[in-house]
């Protein structure tokens, strides 16, 4: 009995474990546009959603990004423990203006934060922005910028 209590308990761990090492690519998506460009975009909103990000993905295509909405405007500061990919973040005032974009290194606990407070950070492959020549003050849209909704 001892056993089999000691067993259960052991491979409840391992799933629990491999669990924490997956991605996760369920979340609803919604498109953005970046002048010409679509963006199709995992939307991470809840707390747990928010701190796994885009942890332990291997790849992602070039279109695709992470949008992160929170509740109100604060400093939004993000770190790349436990993600493989470099990225850019985009920190992004309620209208789909971008306040700053930052580059982030993968596995570091470095902060990159915002300039101001903002709601939405929409995060990319590195490059991704510079490549297609936005920057600062450039404008997205789409229905998470729009007033009075909530992607």
């Amino acid at each position: 009995m001892k056993r089999a209590l000691l067993t259960f308990l052991l491979s409840g761990l391992a799933c629990w474990a491999i669990a924490q090492d997956t991605p996760q690519t369920h979340l609803s998506r919604i498109k953005l546009q970046a002048g010409m460009y679509q963006i199709d975009t995992q939307v991470a909103q809840t707390p747990e959603q928010r701190s796994m990000g885009l942890m332990f993905r291997k790849e992602m295509p070039q279109h695709e990004g992470m949008l992160f909405v929170f509740e109100q405007p604060a400093k939004q500061c993000f770190w790349m423990k436990n993600t493989f990919l470099p990225l850019t973040a985009a920190f992004v005032a309620d209208d789909g203006t971008i306040v700053n974009l930052v580059d982030m290194k993968p596995q570091t606990t470095d902060s990159h934060c915002s300039e101001k407070p903002v709601r939405f950070v929409l995060e990319m492959n590195q490059g991704w922005f510079a490549k297609k020549g936005i920057k600062a003050g450039s404008r997205l849209s789409g229905v998470a910028f729009s007033k009075n909704t909530t992607p």
